[in-house]
């Protein structure tokens, strides 16, 4: 069902709760967002569709990753979270599977949540690991948009699902006026140790400005520059980071100096923050530009 048609059908709050309220944010932006090939990018409009994404966050997260599901998540196969039916979701579906009479999938999936919604509600999910309310409160005059929850089904992880997601946040971010976007990135593993010279290489190579920082919450951070600089090999380090956490770093990037510990998904996760007016001018070509007539050098 598309935007409209909810619209329409005066069931707006039983088929997407909370979105009566932002219909209006979203009308212009989509929901359709793009496409390439037999990809197609949207703003998720239904339960179902944020059914499916929940389905696939619990195959990546859970069954793929090793994170360890509560039992209501265990029962019903799905990532559910409180977060959920106050975020916008991006997805991204296959209609390959559709031509042979099956329903599109989603394989890849993006949380979106807007400052304004998050003080509406209840918070940004990230303040759970670190504490971002004095980064807030440091740009009282910027919109914050929050990004969480990325994952991308096994056979689809190269370009294109990924391009997609990233056009989508672009759009989103221009749509909303966002000043900067912000979340926890995951590297597998509860074992910082075990993440040593990765996490170093980017405490000492792509650490945020003071000013866009951001400690760990509680009392449950480490410390990720663990290395000293001359023990730091930049090509193996690189190679040990996660394909998220090395594209954000290309768009510009810049990581908090600590790392939390997530038990639950069994994670070590590092704070990312993206002022907009820091992001790479060749990005920023390359994402506004229609997504089948662009090319990126590497």
């Amino acid at each position: 069902m598309t935007l409209r048609a909810i619209e329409g059908s005066g069931r707006v709050g039983q088929a997407f709760p909370h979105v009566g309220r932002r219909i209006r944010d979203l009308r212009g932006l989509g929901p359709a967002l793009g496409a390439i090939g037999s990809l197609e990018l949207r703003l998720a409009t239904t339960k179902k569709e944020i059914r499916k994404a929940q389905k696939l966050r619990y195959r990546v997260f859970f069954e793929e990753g090793g994170a360890t599901p509560d039992r209501t998540a265990r029962l019903i196969r799905r990532d559910i979270c409180a977060f959920d039916r106050v975020c916008d979701h991006l997805i991204v579906l296959d209609h390959a599977a559709a031509s042979r009479g099956a329903a599109a999938k989603v394989v890849g999936a993006y949380r979106l949540l807007r400052q304004d919604v998050a003080e509406a509600n209840f918070g940004f999910y990230s303040a759970g690991e670190f504490n971002i309310a004095p980064l807030i409160a440091r740009h009282g005059d910027k919109r914050f948009l929050e990004l969480g929850r990325s994952c991308v089904a096994s056979g689809y992880r190269g370009k294109p699902t990924l391009e997609l997601l990233w056009r989508g946040i672009w759009a989103y971010v221009q749509h909303h006026r966002i000043d900067a976007m912000f979340g926890c990135a995951s590297l597998e593993g509860a074992e910082p140790a075990d993440h040593a010279m990765a996490l170093s290489h980017i405490a000492r190579s792509a650490a945020a400005h003071a000013e866009w920082s951001a400690d760990a919450a509680g009392g449950r951070g480490v410390e990720m520059a663990i290395l000293p600089e001359d023990a730091i090999d930049p090509r193996a380090a690189i190679r040990g980071l996660p394909p998220l956490i090395k594209g954000y770093w290309r768009l510009g990037a810049r990581f908090g100096p600590q790392a939390v510990v997530d038990p639950k998904f069994g994670t070590t996760d590092v704070f990312v923050i993206m002022p907009v007016a820091e992001i790479e001018e060749r990005y920023i070509r390359y994402f506004g530009a229609p997504a089948e007539a662009a090319s990126l050098a590497a």
